[in-house]
């Protein structure tokens, strides 16, 4: 009987050590409850004791967490443009305590005070901007701005905001029509102004090669002609210089030179009459003293 009464009380024993006895991991920060008051918060992991009955443990995770919004929000941008955005945030609990206090450590009830608080400083951020900046020109500044007041207010409720991320922005299927018109509409503006541009120093450029082919032909033809007449100066002087020294054979030479352009073919007539001085070196001396002509 007496080892009955042992055993029962160390089973007893054994059961109290066993609801006394709690762990918590490093993925975990835990809250000790005694009769519904928080009584202690543990960040640490390791082996923890309670009192059993009188005191509960509820864990909350430490790890980075996300937000993403099942279905892309509508905004309007400063043009009155709607645009479709597709987001998602990351967070963490940073204040188990506080975290409790304001949303009753509920995760479904923070998630709805996180995602309020991100859509509505996007829709502020957005109607800030035109459709352009806010696609690329201004989009991580956007994202930067976010995350810097959405830590601000989920702070309050002991959540740290890691990041707000824009995942896609995109035109409404009514907008988007439209914009792509325009859109092309421009890239032909440019697009005819470069053309023109084009056409425009294309006309300089053959203009200026004209100009420069006239300047060139025109100093060519001087320099030839300039050549040409110092040739024919010299020429000349050549000439003069050899009649001068022995004026038979110059005129000789040249009626020579008359006779082989004359009769340059076979074909070649002239007609002349035959006491013509033309004929003065193709006559020969005949019989009885008599000149002819060959």
């Amino acid at each position: 009987m007496r080892l009955n009464f042992l055993a029962a009380l160390v089973a007893a024993g054994l059961a109290v050590l066993a609801t006394s006895i709690f762990t918590v991991d490093q993925r975990q920060s835990a809250i000790i409850f005694q009769l519904g008051e928080v009584r202690e918060v543990i960040t640490e992991p390791g082996l923890y004791l309670k009192w059993p009955m009188i005191q509960n443990v509820r864990y909350f995770d430490k790890r980075i967490l996300t937000l993403d919004t099942p279905d892309p929000e509508r905004f309007i941008t400063s043009e009155k443009k709607n645009v479709l955005v597709d987001s998602f945030v990351k967070w963490r609990i940073v204040d188990p305590k506080l975290y409790y206090v304001s949303v009753a450590g509920d995760e479904a009830r923070a998630r709805t005070r996180l995602s309020q608080t991100v859509n509505a400083g996007l829709r502020e951020e957005f109607g800030k901007r035109t459709v352009h900046e806010v696609v690329s020109g201004e989009r991580d500044k956007i994202m930067e701005q976010m995350r810097a007041k959405a830590d601000l207010d989920a702070r309050k409720i002991g959540v740290q905001i890691v990041d707000v991320r824009v995942k896609r922005v995109d035109l409404p299927s009514e907008v988007s029509e439209s914009v792509y018109r325009r859109m092309e509409a421009e890239r032909k503006r440019v697009a005819n102004e470069l053309r023109s541009e084009g056409s425009a120093e294309a006309e300089k450029i053959r203009a200026d090669a004209e100009k420069q082919r006239e300047v060139i032909v025109a100093e060519a033809y001087r320099d030839a002609q300039k050549i040409k007449g110092e040739g024919d100066a010299k020429a000349a002087a050549t000439y003069a210089q050899a009649f001068n020294q022995n004026p038979e054979f110059y005129a000789f030479y040249r009626s020579m030179e008359a006779y082989r352009s004359s009769f340059k073919s076979k074909n070649d007539v002239m007609v002349v009459e035959p006491n013509s001085d033309f004929f003065k070196y193709m006559k020969s001396v005949g019989r009885g003293g008599e000149k002819s002509v060959k």
